[in-house]
């Protein structure tokens, strides 16, 4: 089977996505990228998480060529190829509908330094893009245009996207932007967020850096 180890992946990070209610329902996507292959693995288009077997994962270009793979991939693929053109660490892309994310998202509202965990993006601010159709071309360059130097983005009254070195690291983002826009949210039912300052956060991105255990790969804070 190609990219039989990333495809089972998928599958099991598709089922701790679903889990976690970072999406319901047959909701958001997840993909890796080998470079070496030029070829992306991509979640299939409209199965359930828990229904989906390794040999349903659909292995594609970057440019839309089925590989292998007999089921249709996520009506997000040229989302995923997106970010694996621009942005050149990506190996792999996690896109959820979570609630307090999604919630944000639909205000139009970036999610911003309420928490130093912001920084695991690489940025101080998660930006907003503005609304477009799923599964289209504008959805994608929309994206990319607004996530600019981070590795997060939020869609416009659709949900999260979020990149990473791995499909591990790219998972926590996910969870850990979830968690930081609930912080958010909570605090804002109660008064004003207190917003790390620009000096602030260049050290928390600093410390980021050397975070965790020599030779390992980062997945939390």
């Amino acid at each position: 089977m190609l990219m039989k180890e990333e495809r089972e992946l998928i599958v099991e990070y598709g089922k701790k996505m679903s889990a976690a209610r970072l999406s319901t329902g047959t909701s958001g996507n997840i993909s890796i990228y080998d470079p070496e292959k030029g070829l992306m693995a991509i979640s299939p288009s409209g199965i359930d998480y828990f229904s989906t077997a390794p040999e349903d994962v659909v292995i594609m270009t970057l440019d839309a060529g089925i590989v292998d793979g007999s089921k249709k991939p996520s009506s997000e693929w040229g989302l995923h190829a997106a970010f694996y053109k621009h942005k050149p660490h990506a190996r792999a892309v996690v896109h959820t509908h979570s609630m307090y994310c999604t919630t944000f998202a639909v205000l139009g509202q970036p999610l911003r330094a309420v928490h130093y965990v912001i920084a695991d993006t690489g940025a101080a601010t998660v930006p907003c893009a503005p609304y477009r159709t799923f599964g289209t071309p504008e959805l994608a360059e929309a994206a990319i245009e607004a996530c600019g130097p981070g590795d997060a983005v939020l869609l416009g009254n659709h949900g999260l996207v979020v990149c990473g070195r791995d499909i591990r690291s790219a998972y926590s983002l996910a969870c850990n932007m979830e968690y930081l826009a609930e912080l958010q949210y909570r605090a804002m039912c109660i008064g004003q967020p207190n917003v790390l300052n620009d000096q602030q956060m260049a050290q928390a991105m600093e410390r980021f850096k050397t975070y965790g255990q020599s030779g390992s790969k980062k997945a939390g804070y």
